[in-house]
């Protein structure tokens, strides 16, 4: 009795008549889309006439935002329009500057 308590058993794997499962999970690379943030920063402090910059700046947070959460069809869209609006501020803001650059230039020439 003494040397049946002492012997130690060979224990095998239980036998499922299943065959294994396993689990892929499919991770979707991060789609890399520019929501042009910096450039509506940039438009808002040097470039804002009629207040498009601000506008570009509040539709690259948007399209930032779409693209946090998933939206990418969303963020394409704000991203897109944020695009259009720094365009049309950068476009704007150069006119300005070369008007003034050219009043400035007449005015200095007229007084000789």
């Amino acid at each position: 009795m003494i040397k049946e308590d002492n012997e130690v058993g060979m224990m095998e794997a239980p036998q499922n008549s299943r065959p294994m499962m396993s689990t892929v999970v499919h991770i979707q690379p991060e789609t890399v889309m520019p929501d042009y943030v910096v450039w509506s920063l940039f438009s808002t402090l040097f470039f804002n006439p009629c207040c498009l910059g601000l506008v570009a700046f509040s539709f690259s947070v948007k399209s930032r935002d779409r693209k946090m959460v998933g939206d990418v069809i969303g963020a394409q869209s704000y991203a897109s329009t944020a695009k259009l609006l720094n365009i049309i501020a950068l476009v704007l803001g150069i006119l300005v500057a070369v008007i003034l650059i050219i009043f400035y230039v007449l005015r200095s020439f007229k007084r000789f």
